[in-house]
């Protein structure tokens, strides 16, 4: 029996069908028959050996990425990075500033500021519907004093927050601390995905750094009291610039 009909019996039960395929990945995976760091086969491959659109098999890779056994990045292969689900760890914040607070001596430098329309790409990184509006400010981050760069970030917001780049204080406040103030949204909950990467060319270049430089990279995505994502941002730290501390106490 083919492993297509084998999900689509499955899917016949309560099990979604993207989960079906979800399964099937993670216990190809589980048993070595991709190994860590192997790659996937590519998607048309996968939707073709399945038998599923690329908008179930997406939903399928994504969820065992947050099983933590793939690596799913913009423009390259999806590559296994763990046999074995890892352990998780909750953190508990007293405010969202915890998660990534730079030196009020900081400041920005916007060289992006325009409207777009979430991709493919893009989903994968905001996980905001195909087709939403944004608007996007592309920025280098620098210190005040020695003017070193220390970061380059792309922020996206709801388009309605778009006049923000005309406060007064913009290039030195957090995004959503100028949303919270001019519009009343809060931030109710934030998630934050850490990895390492090699800095892209466009990205190199504002940096001021070779191409291929390790980065820290940091995604945050804030979502208000209704669950609506109003702001995600991607920030890329070149190494020996920035560390990031996190300190807990025995209660």
């Amino acid at each position: 029996m083919s492993e297509a009909i084998q999900i689509r019996d499955v899917a016949s039960t309560s099990v979604p069908l993207h989960q079906s395929v979800a399964n099937i990945v993670a216990d190809k995976i589980r048993k070595g028959e991709w190994a860590v760091g192997d790659t996937l086969p590519s998607e048309f491959a996968l939707c073709a050996e399945y038998g599923v659109s690329r908008h179930t098999l997406r939903h399928a890779l994504r969820t065992v990425e947050e099983m933590g056994l793939i690596l799913r990045r913009q423009g390259a292969p999806t590559r296994v990075i763990s046999q074995t689900q890892p352990r998780r760890f909750t953190q508990d914040l007293n405010s969202p500033a915890d998660i990534l607070r730079y030196g009020r001596n900081t400041y920005r430098i916007n060289e992006v500021e325009e409207f777009v329309r979430c991709d493919e790409e893009l989903e994968r990184v905001l996980r905001a519907p195909i087709g939403s509006s944004w608007f996007h400010i592309g920025a280098v981050r620098r210190e005040q004093n020695s003017n070193v760069i220390i970061a380059w970030t792309d922020m996206y917001v709801l388009p309605e927050f778009s006049e923000l780049v005309h406060e007064p204080d913009h290039t030195h406040s957090l995004l959503y601390e100028q949303i919270e103030r001019k519009y009343g949204v809060s931030i109710h909950r934030a998630e934050v995905d850490i990895y390492s990467t090699g800095v892209s060319p466009h990205i190199a270049k504002s940096l001021q750094v070779p191409k291929g430089t390790p980065c820290l990279v940091f995604v945050r995505r804030y979502y208000d009291t209704q669950g609506r994502l109003f702001e995600a941002t991607i920030t890329h730290h070149p190494e020996g610039r920035f560390v990031y501390t996190m300190e807990y106490r025995h209660a």
